[in-house]
């Protein structure tokens, strides 16, 4: 607007380039942060305690649903301690949050331990 003021050997100003916002850091690899188990694995990862102790009703309502029959009477549905990106596990909420579930059936309780 003012260009006719400057003297002829300063270049004419340019608008200053509009820096596009970073992007948002990238989710840790292996970690799923979504789906059904969401709520409990943050439940979980932002416990400060080493061991909590939840009952079966309290997973049901971090999670929004009944658990399946097999959590209520196999000891192994509870042992799994791996990730595998195309199958979502209920175990993926503590194996994610570095913990383990050690289950007491009969009275429907589930303890997880923080790992080392």
């Amino acid at each position: 607007m003012w260009n006719w003021i400057r003297p002829a050997s300063t270049p004419p100003a340019t608008p200053s380039a509009i820096a596009a916002p970073d992007p948002p850091p990238a989710a840790p690899r292996g970690q799923v942060k979504s789906g059904p188990y969401r709520l409990l694995h943050e439940y979980l990862r932002k416990r400060y305690a080493d061991t909590v102790v939840l009952t079966f009703a309290q997973i049901e309502d971090l999670l929004g649903s009944a658990l399946p029959a097999e959590a209520w009477s196999d000891q192994d549905w509870w042992s799994r301690t791996t990730v595998i990106a195309t199958d979502a596990h209920c175990s993926d909420a503590w194996v994610l949050a570095n913990r383990t579930a050690r289950p007491n059936l009969r009275a429907r309780i589930v303890v997880f331990d923080r790992i080392a």
